[in-house]
């Protein structure tokens, strides 16, 4: 049985070529470059991960592509440069894919504060004639409250009410709300 570790390059490509297809020489070649490859490829995509994936996939086409090599130099050269085009691809797919990811981030907000506002409007829409279904005294003091932003003391004073009337006021409104609106949030979220 022979020792692969002790044959060429080119001696290994020539065994690979053959058309016994030697796993082994391939297997010495793998031996060989893997680590080298796959810390150039890391440390030109900051990536483990990555390098690996590539060099995986390089090997992987070494294999399927082995009858047909034409190697000039020598075969350290060849791998590298292989790796080197392969690692150029994920770079250029990697910033295209940024570049995507950056637009689509930038469109984000934007639909997000459209859709809201729609939102908004509904349920503007929805409380204001969840509100007419109140009797006037009810609604007048729930819009003092909220709209105009006035103290209960304020109202009760306005309208000659105590201020517990005016309490009880808000809060049969906001109960009233409460229960017609949550078929609205049910349907929101």
């Amino acid at each position: 049985m022979a020792d692969y570790s002790t044959y060429s390059d080119f001696e290994l490509i020539s065994l690979l070529k053959d058309s016994d297809n030697d796993q082994k020489a391939y297997a010495e070649i793998y031996r060989r470059y893997v680590r080298l490859l796959v810390r150039f490829a890391e440390s030109k995509l900051y990536s483990l991960e990555d390098a690996r994936d590539i060099v995986q996939d390089l090997f992987t086409n070494f294999w399927s592509e082995r009858l047909d090599l034409h190697i000039q130099d020598n075969l350290k050269s060849y791998l590298f440069g292989i790796a080197k085009y392969q690692i150029i691809n994920k770079i250029r797919k990697n910033v295209v894919r940024e570049s995507y990811a950056g637009k689509l981030r930038a469109l984000s907000p934007a639909y997000h504060s459209l859709e809201e506002e729609l939102n908004a409007r509904e349920l503007s829409t929805n409380v204001r004639s969840k509100l007419d279904q109140l009797p006037q005294k009810t609604k007048y003091i729930y819009q003092r409250s909220r709209d105009e932003h006035k103290s209960i003391k304020e109202i009760a004073e306005e309208l000659n009410l105590s201020d517990q009337t005016v309490k009880n006021q808000i809060s049969i409104a906001l109960n009233h709300l409460r229960k017609s609106l949550s078929a609205f949030f049910f349907c929101l979220f």
